[in-house]
């Protein structure tokens, strides 16, 4: 590649970064409340939390449309808070985030519990990529619905 080449791909790479990093401030904070654009990511995009691991833009849709349908059934306040997104390598954006939620159940259970999701960027700059860590294990996060066992404050 000649050195115009480079530099013209180097600067594509940081567009489409910029273009990546920006969708995902826009839209993380909505995604319980309506749907992703999805132009971000790869075809073949892996994705990885605590209880999934799949691959495919398909699968990745159908996942953000599950945690949508079944935050509208099955809580009554549900957010997901962004706390800050950032590039962290030349290949790694870091989304550091607070799901929070009070249940549909007579005591009112609240959850939450903190996490980040690491994206990797391909060659491109589109996130073939996504990894969750959660603060907690699942079960630890679902023993917040038994009752008297909520430690959320002020959903």
């Amino acid at each position: 590649m000649s050195k115009l080449g480079a530099v013209v791909a180097e600067a594509a790479y940081e567009a489409q970064v910029a273009r990546a990093i920006a969708t995902l401030q826009a839209e993380l904070p909505t995604l319980f409340d309506q749907d992703l654009t999805y132009d971000i990511y790869t075809q073949d995009i892996f994705f990885q939390d605590p209880v999934n691991t799949f691959k495919g833009k398909f699968n990745y849709r159908i996942i953000f449309w599950t945690l949508r349908f079944h935050g509208r059934l099955f809580f009554t306040t549900l957010g997901f808070d962004l706390h800050r997104v950032e590039q962290t390598s030349p290949d790694t954006i870091r989304a550091d985030w607070t799901v929070r939620g009070r249940l549909r159940l007579p005591w009112q259970a609240q959850i939450w519990f903190n996490g980040y999701s690491l994206y990797r960027l391909n060659a491109q700059g589109y996130i073939d990529r996504h990894i969750d860590t959660w603060d907690r294990p699942p079960g630890e996060i679902l023993r917040q619905f038994l009752p008297g066992k909520s430690t959320a404050k002020n959903l």
